[in-house]
């Protein structure tokens, strides 16, 4: 039934496509923190200060050299350009250096000043040309010789919505692994084309789910790193277990149903395991996260029923041609065509295993080494290439201000009862006194005189650790020993303080999540292997691989090792999101490889019962394949890493990481040597639990013989 799978499938295209362009919703990174102290700063500033409640802007105004922003022509040209910002759409104020605080917003040397633009909606809701419209606006500035640049959420938002050609880059190189590993155009388009039909289903689901939900920036981004590697991985293990079947003497029809009942199994159960791995993040409660988890499950999932109903559609449809078009001087090596590279490559490690499992484990050791030195914290402009307005915007800030101007924090105030403001004075004395803060801004008090807000400028800048302390310290001590008994109430929010309260979520729910997967892992793999030793082993082996990425992004974004090389100009914390959505994405991308190593050296187990004749043959058989794997999504991975977003550049450098970690040094040594070294007892299943287990063969059932032929008289 190709046909109507096929047809299927491309309907499905169409219409999921045709509805993400017409109804579709936009992106938005609504950080919600329920319980903590800056969500409820948030709603109450949402309750008593709607105005307060959209996107803002930071205009920042620079003097040429020798003069200042104060002269007559500099201030001239400021006031026309903030009074054209005023007039553009969705902009509800600006404060700015031509007001009555305009010694709050000019630096004591008179070269920079800065202004506040505030919005009547949120930075996602706000139309895709509002920095054009703000450059426009600010021409007169422009004009006059000042260097005028633009930061804030807004801009942020704008900047890092655009989407850079890194897919692009990542399947033009994996057309070409392809190539080489396939040898034919036709078995090469197979699973590109079948990763490029679901991720476009995937993405249209994600801007289907937007029109409903806060959907996050990070999730298109993430879903089609994650979905384009896996989709091309799922599909190679497919074809080439199919190719290796036709080259066996099968027709088509048995070779496709052997590669389905053997690495299509393998591939719905190492999938299964990432779509658990990732829904696993919702024990984080931050649904910002939730959501990123989910929408990558989605994405993920699509890849899994493409691979299992649409590639064995278009498999059919090839049928004797699969290697039709092939590639001059290219010829793939049969397992038929005698010992090649990788049979000896498992002989060399099953024969001296103890010396290439110590290797391993002490390379693995090495890399794991940093991890203990990670710190989680807040990314900010400052982070961003010095290309980017933003990032130049926040080092103007820097220079004429001080750092903490780039993250203030936001003290929402509930006064004791409307009108009584008696607490604000001392609450705002107390705040100017604590250690690390730079000053603090006037109060404001609502229009129903029931709340107010206290503006606080830290010494520091938004991702350092002192402006984390800042934030413990008012609200641990300063604010509770300065409102007393008045009945007041006071949070610490603004958006360091949701980042901070984020981090602080995460780190606290990480290792209940960690222990979550690796239970739920080992009871998958033990159903699938019928080993509780193969579960163990493969739950700790999947552990080292996440831990040595862990080790080499804290390596490259804290120590600085090669930052330069990926585009960062200085060290910077792990953001918050990254080592809960890396260790649930690698541990299940980990798996892929985990299955189909051991589904195959379980095969040989099965009808064989020899431990190592059963290593060194699973190893062989699958070490081509999986080395292919591994350089496309290592590619896909890696051609993230120019993009802008440094949390976007961790998780480039974490999964490609990971992933060549596990293909060499686990896959490849670690893993043989501990079963060869293990023997017999690798496949130790108690009695009572192998009655007890629900029984999965991943290695397929056994080829039934041909029926006789009964002559006919």
């Amino acid at each position: 039934r190709k046909g109507r799978f096929l047809c299927g499938w491309v309907a499905a295209v169409v219409v999921i496509g045709a509805l993400a362009v017409t109804v579709g919703g936009k992106t938005s990174d609504t950080i919600v923190v329920p319980g903590a102290q800056s969500q409820e700063a948030h709603d109450l500033l949402v309750e008593d200060f709607p105005s307060k409640a959209g996107g803002t802007a930071t205009i920042v105004f620079q003097a040429p050299n020798d003069s200042t922003v104060t002269s007559s022509s500099a201030s001239q040209a400021i006031d026309q350009s903030l009074s054209a910002v005023s007039r553009l759409p969705h902009v509800e104020s600006v404060t700015g250096p031509n007001g009555p605080f305009a010694a709050e917003f000019t630096s004591k040397d008179g070269t920079i000043a800065f202004a506040q633009v505030q919005y009547d909606e949120a930075s996602t809701d706000l139309p895709g040309d509002v920095l054009d419209k703000l450059e426009v606006a600010t021409g007169p500035a422009t004009t006059a010789g000042l260097n005028v640049q633009y930061g804030g959420p807004v801009v942020d938002y704008v900047n890092r919505a655009e989407v850079g050609p890194s897919d692009l880059i990542g399947l033009a190189v994996a057309v070409v692994i392809l190539l080489v590993a396939f040898g034919s155009v036709i078995a090469m388009g197979l699973p590109i084309g079948t990763a490029l039909v679901a991720l476009g289903c995937g993405l249209s689901g994600i801007v289907l789910l937007a029109a409903i939900t806060d959907v996050g920036t990070l999730s298109p981004t993430v879903g089609a790193m994650i979905g384009l590697g896996v989709g091309i991985d799922y599909a190679l293990f497919i074809v080439t277990r199919h190719r290796q079947n036709l080259a066996e003497g099968r027709s088509v029809e048995a070779s496709l149903g052997r590669a389905l009942a053997t690495a299509g199994q393998a591939v719905l159960f190492a999938g299964t395991t990432v779509i658990v791995a990732l829904l696993g993040l919702r024990i984080a409660d931050v649904p910002y996260i939730t959501m990123l988890a989910f929408t990558t499950a989605m994405v993920v999932a699509i890849t899994v029923a493409a691979a299992l109903t649409l590639l064995p559609a278009l498999i059919a449809l090839a049928g004797k041609r699969i290697d039709q078009w092939s590639i001059p001087h290219i010829r793939p090596r049969h397992a038929k065509e005698g010992p090649g590279f990788w049979v000896r490559w498992a002989d060399t490690v099953t024969g001296r295993p103890w010396l290439f499992g110590a290797l391993a484990l002490a390379v693995l050791l090495v890399l794991l080494a940093p991890v203990p030195s990670m710190r989680l914290g807040v990314t900010d402009d400052g982070d961003d290439p010095t290309s980017e307005t933003q990032r130049q915007a926040f080092d103007l800030m820097s220079e004429g201000f001080g750092p903490g101007y780039n993250g203030p924090l936001l003290v929402s105030v509930a006064l004791p009862s409307a009108g009584d403001d008696s607490v604000l004075q001392p609450l705002g004395q107390a705040i100017a006194s604590a250690p690390d803060v730079d000053h603090v801004l006037p109060a404001q008090v609502s229009s129903s005189k029931a709340a107010a807000i206290i503006t606080v400028i830290p010494d520091s800048a938004p991702d350092a650790e002192a402006t984390a302390n800042l934030v413990s310290t008012l609200r641990d001590t300063t604010i509770p020993e300065a409102l007393g008994s008045s009945g007041a109430k006071a949070y610490v929010g603004g958006l360091t303080a949701e980042y901070i309260d984020v981090s602080d979520r995460m780190s606290a729910r990480l290792p209940f999540f960690i222990a979550a997967v690796v239970l739920i892992a080992f009871v998958l793999l033990t159903v699938a292997f019928r080993s509780v030793v193969i579960a163990l082993t493969a739950a700790l082996m999947n552990l080292l691989s996440v831990g040595a990425s862990y080790g080499v992004v804290v390596a490259v974004f804290q120590y600085g090792w090669g930052k330069g090389v990926i585009g960062l100009d200085q060290t910077i914390p792990i953001s918050p999101f990254v080592p809960m959505m890396m260790f649930a994405a690698l541990f299940g991308l980990s798996m892929d490889y985990q299955v189909f190593l051991l589904s195959r050296i379980r095969e040989h187990w099965v009808a064989t019962h020899d431990n190592s004749a059963s290593v060194t043959e699973g190893l062989a058989s699958t070490a081509r394949v999986i080395g292919s794997a591994a350089l496309i999504m290592i590619s896909v991975f890696l051609s993230f890493v120019p993009n802008p977003n440094p949390v976007v550049k961790m998780f480039g450098i974490g999964l490609a990481t990971a992933v060549f970690v596990d293909a060499t040094l686990v896959r490849l040594l670690l893993v043989p040597s501990l079963m060869e070294i293990l023997g017999r007892a690798n496949w130790w299943l108690p009695r009572w639990l192998d009655r007890a287990l629900p029984r999965v063969e991943l290695e397929g059932q056994p080829d039934e013989p041909a029926p006789a032929t009964v002559p006919t008289s």
